[in-house]
C-alpha cells in the first residue's frame, strides 16, 4: 500500500509539470524551423519563430478601466494547447469525455469551422486517472500548421494530419502501436516542421525522436533511443549547420536532422526527468535552458570544429527554475516565472552572468510573449497584463482579470488581436494600438 501511494505521488508530480507541454525559453533570435510563418500568422508552438517573440509592433499599453475590448468569447473543453492562427482560421485542441478533438475556428467570430474527434480514453496504467483528478487530462501538445495541413498529437499518442480547410484526414498514426511503446507517460511535445518532415519526440519514453514525411506520413527516419523529457524540440544553426535540440530526461542533446543521430549531450538533470522548456538558439551560439524540480538554469555556448559540435557551459544556477510557461530575453534580461508546486513569481536574470536582478510577486505563474518590447502576460489566476522590463524591475502598464479555471496556455498574438484560453473558454481580445 505504501509503495502504491508513493507511486501515485510520483505520477502526480509528473503530471502537474506536463500541463503546458513545452515551456519556451526565448534567447534572442535564431532560425527556429522551416515552418516559420509570415508576419501575422502563428502556425506553431511559440509563434512565427518558435520563441514567443514578435518583431511587429501593435500592442497598446493603455486600456480603459473596463479592460481591453472583447471581440468574442466561446466555450471550449479541457486542454492546454495553444491557439494557432493561419489567416482567417484558428486551430487548437481540447478534450470532451473520452475523445480528443482538433478544432478549427473562424478567427473573426470564434465559430466552429470543423472538428475532428477521435477516441482517446485515459486508461494507461492509472496515470491518466491521477491527472484527471488533479491538473486536468490535456491535451498538452500544441499542433503545427504546415503545407496547408494540421499536424496534431494527443496525450495517448494519436497523431493526425488534417486538411487545414476541411479537417479531412490526410494520414494518421497510433504512435504507441506503430512503435510498440510500453513505457511512455504522455505525449506533450509540440511537433516541428523541417525540410519535408514533421519531427516529434515519442512521448515521455525511452524511444527517441521520429520524423515523418509530411505529405504521406511515411517514416523518414527514427533516431537512436534515449530517455525523453516532455519539452518540445527546436532547430538551431551552428555556424551555418542546422541541428535539432531535444530535451532528454537528464540532459540536453543535439541531433542530426537527416537521420536522428545524437551529436552531443550536456547534463541537465531534474527530478522525474521533468525538463519541459524548449531551448532557443541565440546570438553568439548560445543556448539558454531552465527547468524546475532541481534543474535550474544554464547558458551554453555551442562550437563546431573538425566536424564536431561541443557544448560549453558559460554559467548555471538555481535562481530561475521554470516550471511551465514562457521565459524571454528582453535586452540583457531573462525574465520568467520561477517555481514548481509553491508560488511561481516572475524572476529576472542577467543574461550574461546569470545574476538575479529582481523578483516580482504581483503575478502568479505566468505565460509571457514579447511583442516587440511590450510584454504580454497571462497568469494562472486569469489576469492579463501588458508591461515593460528593465534590469531594475517590471513596469506594469495595464492589467485586468479576464480568465479563470487554470489559465496555463500562452497567449497568441496576431496583429493587435490576442487569443487566450483557459480550461473552459477561448477569447479574442483587441489589444491593438
Amino acid at each position: 500500500m505504501i509503495e502504491r501511494i508513493r507511486r501515485r505521488e510520483r505520477v502526480l508530480i509528473r503530471a502537474t509539470a506536463l500541463l503546458a507541454a513545452s515551456v519556451l525559453v526565448a534567447f534572442a533570435y535564431g532560425r527556429a524551423s522551416e515552418a516559420q510563418a509570415a508576419p501575422g500568422d502563428w502556425r506553431q508552438w511559440g509563434g512565427p519563430t518558435r520563441n514567443f517573440r514578435l518583431t511587429v509592433s501593435g500592442i497598446a499599453r493603455t486600456w480603459p478601466d473596463s479592460g481591453p475590448r472583447q471581440l468574442w468569447r466561446r466555450a471550449l473543453g479541457e486542454g492546454y494547447s495553444s491557439v494557432l492562427a493561419d489567416g482567417a482560421i484558428l486551430v487548437t485542441m481540447y478534450r470532451r469525455d473520452d475523445h480528443e478533438i482538433v478544432v478549427a475556428l473562424d478567427a473573426a467570430t470564434g465559430k466552429t469551422r470543423w472538428e475532428h474527434a477521435y477516441s482517446a480514453p485515459l486508461t494507461h496504467d492509472g496515470y491518466f486517472d491521477v491527472w484527471l483528478k488533479s491538473a486536468g487530462p490535456g491535451p498538452y501538445s500544441t499542433p503545427l500548421i504546415a503545407d496547408g495541413t494540421v499536424f496534431a498529437v494527443g496525450v495517448t499518442g494519436k497523431l493526425h494530419a488534417l486538411d487545414l480547410r476541411t479537417g479531412a484526414v490526410r494520414w494518421a498514426h497510433d504512435l504507441v502501436a506503430l512503435f510498440k511503446l510500453t513505457d511512455y507517460n504522455a505525449f506533450a511535445s509540440s511537433p516541428l516542421a523541417y525540410a519535408d518532415n514533421v519531427i516529434l519526440p515519442l512521448g515521455g519514453s525511452q524511444h527517441g525522436v521520429v520524423a515523418f514525411t509530411r505529405s504521406t506520413g511515411a517514416v523518414a527516419w527514427r533516431g537512436e533511443p534515449f530517455a525523453l523529457a516532455p519539452g518540445s524540440p527546436v532547430v538551431v544553426e551552428i555556424d551555418g549547420r542546422p541541428e535539432l535540440v531535444v530535451w532528454g530526461q537528464t540532459e540536453l542533446a543535439g541531433m542530426d536532422l537527416n537521420a536522428g543521430r545524437v551529436l552531443w549531450r550536456h547534463p541537465h538533470p531534474a527530478q522525474y526527468g521533468l525538463n519541459i522548456s524548449t531551448p532557443i538558439w541565440g546570438t553568439g551560439n548560445r543556448l539558454f535552458a531552465s527547468s524546475a524540480y532541481g534543474g535550474g538554469s544554464r547558458m551554453l555556448r555551442l562550437t563546431r570544429a573538425n566536424d564536431r559540435t561541443t557544448p560549453e557551459e558559460l554559467w548555471s544556477n538555481h535562481r530561475m527554475r521554470l516550471h511551465f510557461g514562457s521565459a524571454l530575453v528582453m535586452g540583457k534580461v531573462i525574465v520568467g516565472s520561477s517555481g514548481d508546486f509553491g508560488p511561481a513569481f516572475l524572476v529576472a536574470l542577467n543574461a550574461e552572468t546569470g545574476e538575479e536582478l529582481w523578483r516580482d510577486r504581483s503575478f502568479a505563474r505566468a505565460q509571457l510573449v514579447d511583442a516587440n518590447g511590450t510584454l504580454v502576460i497571462v497568469d494562472e489566476d486569469g489576469e492579463i497584463a501588458v508591461a515593460s522590463v528593465s534590469d531594475t524591475g517590471l513596469r506594469v502598464h495595464a492589467r485586468k482579470e479576464i480568465l479563470t479555471s487554470n489559465a496555463w496556455t500562452p497567449p497568441t498574438i496576431v496583429g493587435g488581436t490576442v487569443y487566450v484560453r483557459d480550461r473552459k473558454h477561448v477569447l479574442a481580445l483587441d489589444l491593438g494600438l
